[in-house]
C-alpha cells in the first residue's frame, strides 16, 4: 500500500458531483420555474419523455407549482409544497428550496401516511422531555440515539461529537444487540474532510438509501458553462470515497443529521443500516426538529454547567480576595495562602515569582525549570491569560517535566518586577480507542484512484503529554483574579501612600503652627513697638511748642499706622505670603480718617477692587497712599476739608491706586520735600510710575504698578 495525502479528500468537490442518488427525481428551475436542468427517472415519475424548458406547472401541476413559488419566496431550507401521484399510482413528496438564483423541486418516494406522522409528533414531545430530564451531558447523547433510532428505525444510531483537532468520538450509541459497538471510539478528522463538514452544517440532513446506488447524471451537466451547486439538494450524489467507506464498515444505508450549536457544527447523529432504507421528507423533517432540541440541550446543559463552574470560582476568588486584603504585607498574604490560590483553579501545583523570589505549592518542575518557563510565559500573558493543556508541544524544553507540568495557566501581574503566577497541571496518560488506525496510510498514488481505510477494528493509541484543560470559566477566572490581585495591590499602594501623606501633612500642620505661633508673638511685639514710637510721637506733638514741628510728627504717625496695619492684616490672615490690598486700602483709610477728623472722614469715597498683593508691596503700596492722601489733606483745600476720591483696580497684571480731589489743582502743590522724595523711592521700589492729571478742577494722582516684581513675573531664562 502506498502512501497519499490526506489533505486530497478536502480538495474533493462534492458540492457539484454532477449527479444525483437514483431513488428520486431532481428539477433545477429558473426564475421562472422553467426547467433548466434536472436528473433522474422522469418518465417514471412524470410520464413525460423530457423537461428542459418545461414549466414546473406543465410538470407537476398548478397546485405544487403555485405553493412551490409561495414557498421559496419567504422560507429559508428545504419545504414541502405537495404529494405528487405517479402514472404508477406510486406517491412521491416533493420538497423544493431557493439555492442562490435557482431553485431545486426534488421528488421523492412517500412516506406511509397521515396517521404515523401524528405518532411521530407526539415521540417528538416525549422525547423533548426526556432530554431535558437528562443529567449529564453522557446521559442526554444516550437518550438521544435511543430517540433517533426509534424515529428513523436504522440498526445503529450514534452521537457523534467533533473534538478540539477535528477527530470525532462517539459519546452516545443505540444499536441492533448483534452488532458490535463504538461507543467511546475515535474517529479521525480525514473521515469527515473539511469541505463535507461545511456541507453538514449548511444542509443539516443527509440520507443515502442504499449505498450501491449508480449515480444519475444531470442534464446538462452545466448552466452557463458553470456545474450546478447541489449543496442543498437532499438527492446530491455523494463522494465514492464515502460511498466505499460506508461498504467498508459493512453499512448498506446511511444518514447523518446535524447537532448545530451557536452557529457552530458540534457533532452529526449517525445513522447506519446494514440493509438499503429510506427515511422520507415527513421523518426528515422529524429527524432535524429533534436535532434542534438536541443542540438547544446541549447548549443549556453547557451553559448551566459554565455557570455552576463560574459560581463556585467566583466563590473562591472572593475568599481568596478578602484573605489577601486583610492580610499585613501582600507578599505575606500571598505566601500564607499560596495553597489556597493553587486549589482556586484546580492546579497540581503553582508557582509565584516576583522579582528574584519564586514560591511553590503542590507538584512543580525543579526551581531552574520554572524560573526559565517564567521568562517564556511572560510576554504571553502579560495582556491576557495564557493556557495550554499541551505545554510540550509548544516548548518543547518542557519535555523532561511534562509528567508534573503539561497543561500551564499563567498570569501576569508585572513586568517590570517580573510577577507571574503559574498554575500547572499534571500529565493525564490517556489510552484512546480508535475505530481502526487513524495513523495507517490511505491507499492511492500515481493514477490510483483514492481509496479510505479499510479496517475499522479497534486499535489503542497511549497519548502522552497532555493535561486535563483549562475550562473557560477557569480561564475567565484567573483573568478576573489577575484584576483583583492587582487591585489589592495598588489598593495597599495607596494605602501606604495615603498613609505617608498623612504623616508629611501632620507634619506640615505641626510647623505651620510653630510659623504661625512664631508670627503671631513678631507681630505683637512689632505691633507694641509700632504703637509705643506712635504714642511717643503723639505726645511729642502735643508736648511741642516749635513751629511746624507738631504736624511733621503727625505725618510720621500716619507712616507708622501705615506699616502696623500692614502687620495686623498679616496677623489675621490665613495667607502670610499675601495680602487683600482692597480690605487693606479700607482698613488703612479708615485709620487715616479717623486721625484727621471728622469733617474729612464726610467728604471720603472709596471705589476698591480686590486685588491680591505680596506682603512687601502691600507695605510700600500703604506708604504711598497714606503720603498721598497727606498731601491732600494739606494742599489740595489749603488746609480745609473738601472731596476726596479714593480708587483701587487690576488691570492686566498691573494695579491702579488713584487719589483726586477737587481743590485748586497742581498749582497748589509744594516743592519736593521728604514726602515727594520718599514717594518717589516707593514707586521705583514697585517698579511703577506716578501720573498726575488734571481733574478739573482739582489733581487726580494715580500709581501705576505691577501686581507682583517684574523679576518673580518673568519666565525662567528671560
Amino acid at each position: 500500500m502506498n502512501s497519499f495525502d490526506l489533505t486530497v479528500c478536502d480538495q474533493e468537490p462534492i458540492h457539484v458531483p454532477g449527479a444525483i442518488q437514483p431513488h428520486g427525481l431532481l428539477l433545477v428551475l429558473d426564475g421562472e420555474y422553467k426547467v433548466i436542468a434536472g436528473a433522474g427517472d422522469i418518465e417514471g415519475v412524470l410520464g413525460a419523455d423530457d423537461w428542459l424548458g418545461r414549466s414546473a406547472t406543465e410538470l407537476v401541476g398548478a397546485e405544487i407549482a403555485e405553493a412551490l413559488a409561495v414557498e421559496t419566496s419567504h422560507r429559508s431550507g428545504a419545504v414541502c409544497v405537495g404529494v405528487l401521484r405517479a402514472p404508477s399510482g406510486k406517491l412521491f413528496d416533493a420538497s423544493a428550496q431557493r439555492s442562490d438564483a435557482l431553485t431545486m423541486l426534488e421528488l421523492e418516494p412517500a412516506g406511509s401516511g397521515g396517521a404515523a406522522l401524528g405518532v411521530v409528533l407526539g415521540d417528538l414531545e416525549a422525547a423533548a422531555s426526556e432530554f431535558e430530564r437528562a443529567s449529564t451531558l453522557e446521559e442526554l447523547c444516550g437518550l438521544a440515539a435511543v430517540e433517533f433510532r426509534r424515529l428513523t428505525g436504522y440498526d445503529r444510531v450514534m452521537i457523534y461529537r467533533f473534538l478540539d483537532d477535528d477527530s470525532g468520538a462517539v459519546i452516545g450509541e443505540d444499536r441492533r444487540d448483534d452488532l458490535r459497538s463504538f461507543l467511546h471510539h475515535r474517529f479521525p478528522a480525514s473521515d469527515i474532510p473539511r469541505q463535507a463538514r461545511a456541507l453538514y452544517l449548511r444542509n443539516p440532513i443527509r440520507v443515502i438509501p442504499d449505498v450501491n446506488y449508480q449515480p444519475a447524471p444531470l442534464r446538462p451537466a452545466t448552466v452557463d458553462g458553470q456545474p450546478i451547486d447541489l449543496s442543498d439538494a437532499a438527492l446530491r450524489s455523494v463522494s465514492p470515497i464515502h460511498l466505499q467507506y460506508l461498504r467498508n464498515m459493512g453499512v448498506g444505508a446511511s444518514a447523518s443529521v446535524s447537532i448545530v450549536k451557536d452557529g457552530v457544527l458540534w457533532g452529526l447523529v449517525a445513522c447506519h443500516n446494514e440493509t438499503p432504507l429510506h427515511i422520507p421528507f415527513a421523518r426528515r423533517a422529524a429527524c432535524r426538529a429533534l436535532a434542534g432540541t438536541l443542540g438547544r440541550q446541549i447548549r443549556a446543559k453547557d451553559e448551566s454547567d459554565a455557570f455552576r463552574e463560574r459560581v463556585r470560582l467566583r466563590g473562591f476568588q472572593d475568599d481568596l480576595v478578602a484573605l489577601l486584603s486583610r492580610e499585613g504585607s501582600l507578599d505575606e498574604a500571598i505566601s500564607n495562602h499560596v495553597g489556597e490560590i493553587r486549589r482556586a483553579l484546580g492546579g497540581d501545583g503553582v508557582a509565584i515569582l516576583r522579582g528574584g523570589d519564586l514560591l511553590f505549592n503542590g507538584r512543580c518542575p525543579d526551581e531552574a525549570q520554572t524560573r526559565a518557563l517564567a521568562a517564556w510565559a511572560l510576554n504571553r500573558s502579560a495582556d491576557q491569560v495564557f493556557s495550554t493543556s499541551r505545554l510540550a508541544e509548544l516548548l518543547p524544553d518542557a519535555r523532561p517535566y511534562q509528567d508534573v507540568a503539561s497543561g500551564l495557566l499563567a498570569i501576569t501581574l508585572s513586568l517590570t518586577e517580573p510577577w507571574i503566577v503559574m498554575w500547572f497541571r499534571a500529565e493525564e496518560v490517556e489510552i484512546v480507542e480508535w475505530a481502526g488506525n487513524p495513523h495507517k496510510d490511505v491507499a492511492g498514488a500515481g493514477d490510483q484512484a483514492l481509496t479510505p481505510r479499510a479496517s475499522f477494528e479497534s486499535w489503542r493509541e497511549t497519548v502522552r503529554g497532555r493535561a486535563r484543560r483549562w475550562t473557560g470559566p477557569e480561564i475567565e477566572a484567573a483573568g478576573r483574579l489577575r484584576a483583583a490581585v492587582i487591585e489589592v495591590w495598588q489598593a495597599r499602594r495607596l494605602r501606604d501612600l495615603n498613609r505617608r501623606l498623612v504623616s508629611a501633612l501632620d507634619e506640615k500642620d505641626l510647623l505651620i503652627q510653630q510659623k504661625d505661633f512664631l508670627v503671631g508673638e513678631v507681630n505683637h511685639r512689632v505691633q507694641n513697638s509700632l504703637q509705643l514710637v506712635s504714642s511717643f510721637l503723639a505726645l511729642q506733638a502735643r508736648a511741642s511748642d516749635q513751629p511746624g514741628l507738631a504736624p511733621a510728627l503727625e505725618e510720621a504717625r500716619r507712616r507708622l499706622t501705615a506699616v502696623a496695619l500692614v502687620h495686623r492684616r498679616l496677623y489675621r490672615a490665613d495667607q502670610v505670603r499675601s495680602v487683600d490690598a482692597a480690605r487693606y486700602v479700607e482698613e488703612l483709610v479708615h485709620d487715616i480718617s479717623a486721625s484727621i477728623g471728622d469733617d474729612w472722614a464726610r467728604q471720603m469715597s472709596l471705589d476698591v477692587a480686590p486685588v491680591l498683593l505680596p506682603t512687601d508691596r502691600a507695605i510700600s503700596l500703604g506708604l504711598v497712599l497714606t503720603e498721598l492722601v497727606i498731601n491732600a489733606t494739606k494742599y489740595a483745600y489749603r488746609g480745609a476739608a473738601g472731596p476726596l476720591a479714593i480708587s483701587l483696580v487690576e488691570d492686566r497684571a498691573r494695579l491702579r491706586l488713584s487719589v483726586a480731589d477737587r481743590g485748586v489743582g497742581a498749582q497748589g502743590q509744594p516743592k519736593k520735600g521728604f514726602g515727594s522724595r520718599m514717594i518717589a523711592a516707593l514707586v521705583r521700589q514697585l517698579e511703577g510710575e506716578l501720573i498726575h492729571e488734571d481733574n478739573r478742577p482739582g489733581l487726580r494722582v494715580t500709581l501705576v504698578a505691577p501686581v507682583a516684581a517684574e523679576a518673580v513675573m518673568a519666565a525662567p531664562g528671560a
